[in-house]
């Protein structure tokens, strides 16, 4: 369906502004159904975020700069999220035993099995989002985007 049938546009757009609309548009149904695949393990998106960064450390603590480096939105408030994670035990944060004003965030084996429940369902996501289009055009469509974004 067409962005201006979506929104029920009667005034002409320019392409500009459509290819706005569009990845907004786009943006907001993938994360609403991102969202519900998390919902039963009551966590949001960006903590899902940290989880996976603190993953791929394959056993070794992160500090908060390299996970805020690392998240997919920049203006997450990475304490506050590290802060969640910990209450529900799904990660551990320690003061470095070199610089005492760094904290190392771990994931806990707990966190762990909420991604490994996750993982599975995740790829599912990916995959229907990119049902509709062939090798070519997911190549494609990626390199279109990097090329949008990186101006």
């Amino acid at each position: 369906m067409k962005i201006e049938d979506i929104l029920k546009s009667t005034v002409p757009m320019d392409n500009s502004k459509k290819i706005i609309l569009n990845i907004l548009y786009t943006q907001n149904v993938i994360t609403e159904n991102f969202n519900e695949l998390l919902k039963p393990h009551e966590i949001s998106g960006e903590q899902y975020n940290v989880l996976r960064i603190l993953r791929g450390q394959k056993g070794n603590p992160a500090n908060m700069c390299a996970i805020q480096e690392r998240m997919l939105a920049k203006t997450s408030n990475t304490t506050r999220l590290v802060d969640k994670l910990l209450l529900k035990e799904l990660v551990t944060r320690n003061v470095c035993s070199q610089n005492r004003r760094k904290i190392e965030v771990s994931i806990t084996s707990k966190g762990l099995q909420v991604l490994h429940e996750l993982d599975p369902k995740v790829i599912a996501h990916e995959d229907f989002f990119s049902q509709n289009l062939n090798g070519d055009e997911i190549i494609q469509l990626n390199h279109l985007l990097e090329k949008y974004r990186n101006q």
